[in-house]
């Protein structure tokens, strides 16, 4: 394994851990400040917003800087929000570190999982980009039981000093280990270069391809956390859990991803587009019966495992073949990251309806595994014109052959 992959996974290690160990803290920190629940739940809402909102603008704004100088960039923001947040005297303050935190994530994994996959030979690529986001997905595992210990042994701003600290060991591997590309190896050489410029990465999105994986990512990831956001109430109005075992269910899932994300790398560099159905089709499935089967303490176990494995396992994948078919735009993997969090909003929003409308707390489960099966409809269709690729101005492109230094169109 590249020391390049480590020091990329240990830095979305970090990023996870800012994102989710708020969830722990929240209580320490609307005490410290003296605000209501709502307010400081902003910090929350207000992350994942600067999240969809960097992941563009920043990609766009460095379209002509080198990818390495980027992240190293986009780590020393990351180290800069968190240390906010450690030393914030007010509210004010602390949101203000939340987003600034928040601007770089999009971005980061947009980016490096360019840089990931040129680390390796192309035929392991989508397994690069699986062990960059390995780090993310320890994260969920371990994100809010860490805020929670830490926070209440030594308080919530040790947290944030603690990730800051991973921030600036992040920081220090990336510059040490990840090559810039004049000092790659050309054996290493596989990632595709950007287009020049934030004109000629637009004209990548003018690809059917691109926009047909990127509507199936957030449909995709849509559904997943349509039914996850509210699952804790499944948990305890119907499954019968209590409070203090929904955090272990939660961990379950978490370890789900893990293996997940790992298991999907590996299949999509085998047979990236039915990997990706079989994915989406195994999380329609598995939500469709835990919500039948939601009553069963054990089958809600095995089902929450498998909805973390379904869930994660399309995600590298995905961002394998958005670059490949926008040419290694970098702009269309941060838009990828973009797309999952605009899914997530509306896969919530619809979850949060069906409740309202008295249909139970069982009803996000079915409401996902629609939104799911749409997903799986929309990558058959783009699996099948990449087959039968069309003529004319709006053919489908097939993927560009990464180990040239710069695809061909």
């Amino acid at each position: 394994m590249p020391g390049g992959l480590v020091a990329l996974a240990l830095g979305g290690f970090g990023i996870g851990l800012t994102e989710f160990l708020i969830a722990g803290l929240l209580p320490q920190v609307a005490s410290s400040f003296a605000v209501s629940e709502a307010a400081a739940g902003r910090l929350i809402s207000g992350y994942a917003l600067s999240v969809a909102v960097g992941a563009i603008v920043l990609t766009a704004a460095t379209a002509r800087l080198p990818r390495k100088q980027v992240l190293v960039g986009l780590v020393a923001l990351f180290v800069v929000g968190n240390l906010l947040s450690a030393v914030a005297p007010d509210y004010r303050v602390m949101l203000l570190g939340r987003i600034v935190a928040a601007l770089c994530h999009g971005s980061f994994f947009g980016i490096g999982s360019l840089v990931a996959r040129g680390l390796v030979a192309p035929e392991r690529k989508s397994r690069a980009v699986a062990v960059m986001f390995a780090g993310l997905t320890l994260a969920n595992v371990l994100g809010v039981p860490f805020g929670a210990l830490v926070g209440e042994r030594w308080g919530w701003r040790a947290a944030f000093w603690a990730v800051t600290g991973i921030g600036v060991l992040a920081l220090a591997g990336i510059v040490a280990l990840v090559p810039g590309r004049e000092g790659e190896p050309r054996s290493l050489k596989t990632a595709p270069e950007s287009p020049a410029g934030l004109r000629a990465q637009l004209r990548e999105f003018r690809s059917w391809q691109v926009w047909l994986t990127l509507t199936a990512t957030a449909l995709g990831y849509g559904g997943m956390f349509g039914a996850f956001s509210y699952i804790a109430y499944t948990y305890t109005e119907v499954g019968g859990f209590s409070s203090a075992q929904v955090a272990w269910l939660l961990m379950v899932y978490g370890v789900g991803l893990v293996v997940g994300n790992l298991l999907g790398g590996r299949a999509a560099d085998h047979d990236r587009d039915r990997a990706l159905i079989l994915a989406l089709l195994g999380l329609t499935v598995t939500l469709t019966v835990f919500g039948l089967l939601a009553t069963n303490a054990t089958a809600s176990v095995v089902l929450t495992f498998l909805m973390g494995v379904f869930g994660f396992a399309g995600v590298p994948g995905m961002i394998t073949r958005v670059t490949d078919y926008a040419h290694g735009a970098a702009l269309a993997a941060s838009a990828n990251v973009s797309a999952s969090n605009l899914g997530n909003a509306l896969g919530a929003w619809l979850g949060g309806l069906a409740i309202t409308a008295g249909l139970g707390y069982t009803a996000p489960l079915y409401v996902g595994s629609g939104i799911v099966l749409a997903s799986v409809v929309v990558m058959a269709v783009a699996a099948h014109l990449a087959r039968k690729p069309l003529d004319g101005p709006d053919a489908v492109r097939s993927p560009p052959d990464c180990r040239s230094e710069r695809p061909g169109r």
